[in-house]
């Protein structure tokens, strides 16, 4: 491909993936890298490309990526970091498209749905924030010169961001079909943190806040949906409240789609989704008690989207009042943490009655 001589380092090959690698490495029986080279029968410097990025792991042909996951379990390899492999390597992919457009005809954001891990991978590479995933693992404890995350080169980081707003701004024209891509574009933009950048979004996401005010589903609930987080990220709240409030209560589709798209996000759909189609007609054999874990996690991870996450828990409790009863202890726990945020004025009047709700089914179903 004549573009790979236009792709200036690490930062925008198989960086991410090849971190993964490494701790994937570290985390099994024989942890140098000879030895491990050795063990996959493959040459030292091969085995340093991949784990460097210089040689990306996308490029591997899928059989011998496959039997080095498995020889990697067979090792003792962490089964958790072997799973964030393939959305290392989506991220790569997203983070090589937008600082290099020229070498895909079409961006990957515009032709799948990206999930939470791999949006986790891209803040890793961005700003350095360890993934939940890692948080237990030696990524944050590693003393000396060596990387604790696979930081993209600030010359990369910014590029990526320029292009990434451009990319966001041009989808616009696109209409329908540039949904997709602008809505996850536009989200990763909030990543950015400097002050022009926080400009940009501000106005940016201000300029979609129509789409939040509509009521219940509509073909850009999605975008509405994304546009609300990402405000929410720059401190404003309220939007989230507002979408709440008419885009999802009291509307059926709304409520389905909402649950649909966090069994997306959350890893209990499994299968790839290329739009947001799903959302509204989605599978319907998603796992409900992987949805409950997830919004028990991030009830505690994520305090700025608690009125999201209490209503998300409301809607799936009030269809779905059984699931207490599939895992006690986490409902234990969800009861204790429920009437610690009832005890908090931080949240709104209708995150508490639905809170207030939640705590009844919870503790009159966990037996």
């Amino acid at each position: 491909m004549a573009a790979k001589g236009v792709l200036r380092g690490r930062g925008t090959t198989g960086t991410i993936a090849g971190f993964v690698l490494r701790v994937a490495r570290e985390s099994a029986s024989i942890r140098t890298q000879a030895g491990m080279a050795e063990a996959m029968g493959v040459d030292l410097a091969t085995w340093q490309g991949w784990e460097t990025g210089r040689r990306p792991l996308a490029n591997v042909k899928a059989g011998v990526l496959l039997d080095i996951r498995r020889r990697l379990l067979a090792l003792g390899a962490d089964p958790n970091v072997l799973r964030l492999l393939d959305p290392a390597m989506d991220a790569d992919c997203i983070i090589t498209s937008t600082i290099h457009p020229e070498i895909m005809d079409r961006h990957p954001l515009a032709t799948w749905v990206h999930t939470r891990d791999t949006a986790h991978m891209i803040a890793w590479a961005l700003n350095g924030t360890v993934p939940p995933v890692l948080a237990r693992t030696a990524v944050t404890g590693r003393r000396g010169p060596v990387a604790k995350a696979p930081l993209l080169p600030a010359p990369d980081r910014i590029a990526f961001f320029a292009h990434l707003r451009d990319t966001a701004e041009s989808a616009l024209s696109a209409g329908d079909d540039g949904l997709l891509l602008h809505r996850q574009a536009l989200y990763l933009c909030s990543y950015d943190r400097g002050p022009e950048a926080t400009s940009w979004m501000v106005h940016a996401l201000h300029g979609r806040r129509d789409l939040i005010s509509a009521r219940g589903w509509t073909p850009h609930w999605a975008t509405a949906r994304s546009t609300a987080a990402a405000l929410v990220r720059l401190g404003d709240r309220q939007p989230l409240l507002d979408f709440i409030d008419r885009g999802l209560g009291g509307d059926d589709s709304a409520e389905n789609a909402n649950l649909n798209y966090w069994a997306y996000w959350l890893g209990s759909i499994r299968e790839p989704q290329p739009d947001d189609g799903f959302m509204r007609h989605g599978p319907t054999n998603w796992e409900p008690v992987r949805l409950l874990r997830g919004f028990a996690a991030g009830l505690q991870q994520a305090p700025a989207y608690v009125d999201l996450y209490v209503h998300s828990l409301w809607a799936l409790l009030t269809t779905n009042r059984w699931l207490p009863l599939a895992d006690p202890d986490l409902a234990d726990r969800l009861v204790a943490h429920t009437a610690q945020l009832l005890d908090h004025d931080e949240i709104s009047s209708r995150a508490r009655r639905e809170l207030s709700s939640v705590h009844y089914v919870l503790r009159e179903n966990r037996t």
